[in-house]
């Protein structure tokens, strides 16, 4: 067991920050991730994945524990159906891939969404009208506690707009070790309904949209408007957009009849939280290296040599500036760790 002193986390997370661990180890195998999780000698942990959702503001001053659990397997098939079992250590856009290698379909329109499987459902990450509960069938995780791997199905985790279990009741108590998916192999539903996947098809010429090209038109818009963290530090979409109740919606709506919505339940509304942020003049804005992105004002991002806290504090201002002006309060998507 290699566990490493005083290491940098600067290549462990997207955004790009300079935070040391005060201990580091990798994780590469169940056997191995009970055997760490019962050293006494250790007795503050800090799992880490893919780094992709997360904000540091500090340094961690705990073991930290990188998932690099990897691994796809076929679990069960016929001729419509396979269900797929991926450990958490694989990375969320080659398993997109390597499903359209195989003509499965269902993660298409999750294409390009950064970071591990293990933090997937999590938050129930989710892009242009599809979520992850949509081809959910389970995930397997390890109580830090008794050290027992546990199944939890659709019902047990919970899911809701970019959340769970593991990120309420469970939260600290659980590491995701691998998760099963249902994908189809034939008859594809494919989900285009949302707008700027049907312009992209029609500007690239397509009348009749397989899987492969679905996931060609997400990746060619998730890259026009969201910057690579291998350029430019970032964790993707930094805040929700907010979903309100129909009598703030109306009362907004008469103010702003402009503002674009989607009606997303009974009485909800959900409005995009980029559109609010680029109201209140932030879009493209810089302060030191703690920035908004140019293209997406739902992103922040790191211009080289932002500290967590300072991105943090341009978190907060930008949520301030939207709760004064709109009445409306957008919530951080990504984990701030103070």
């Amino acid at each position: 067991m290699n566990i490493k002193e005083n290491i940098s986390l600067k290549n462990y997370n997207t955004f790009g920050i300079d935070a040391m661990a005060r201990s580091f180890v990798e994780i590469n195998g169940l056997a191995q991730l009970q055997r760490v999780l019962e050293l006494k000698a250790y007795p503050h942990k800090f799992i880490l994945s893919g780094g992709s959702n997360i904000l540091l503001t500090q340094d961690v001053d705990a073991l930290v524990m990188h998932i690099n659990l990897k691994g796809i397997t076929v679990l069960e098939e016929n001729e419509n159906e396979v269900q797929v079992k991926v450990m958490a250590g694989e990375n969320w856009h080659q398993l997109v891939l390597w499903s359209l290698e195989q003509g499965y379909g269902g993660l298409e329109n999750l294409s390009l969404i950064p970071g591990n499987v293990g933090t997937a459902p999590m938050q129930n990450i989710g892009a242009y009208g599809v979520e992850l509960k949509d081809v959910f069938v389970n995930c397997t995780a390890m109580d830090i506690e008794s050290l027992e791997l546990e199944a939890f199905d659709l019902e047990r985790c919970a899911f809701g707009y970019r959340d769970s279990f593991f990120k309420n009741e469970g939260k600290g108590k659980y590491i995701i070790t691998s998760v099963v998916l249902k994908l189809t192999k034939k008859d594809h539903q494919l989900n285009t309904g949302y707008g700027a996947i049907e312009d992209e098809l029609q500007a690239q010429g397509v009348v009749y949209p397989t899987i492969h090209d679905v996931s060609k038109a997400v990746i060619a818009i998730r890259r026009r408007k969201l910057p690579d963290p291998t350029e430019i530090g970032n964790s993707g979409s930094f805040f929700k957009n907010p979903v309100v109740s129909k009598k703030t919606f109306e009362k907004f709506r008469k103010n702003h009849p402009e503002a674009p919505f989607y009606e997303v339940g009974e009485n909800l509304y959900k409005i995009p939280a980029g559109w609010l942020i680029e109201q209140c003049g932030f879009k493209g804005k810089r302060f030191g290296d703690a920035g908004v992105h140019e293209n997406q004002a739902l992103v922040l991002v790191n211009h080289g040599n932002a500290t967590g806290k300072e991105i943090m504090e341009l978190a907060e201002k930008i949520q301030s500036e939207v709760s004064k002006r709109f009445k409306i309060t957008i919530s951080p998507e990504v984990n701030i760790i103070k």
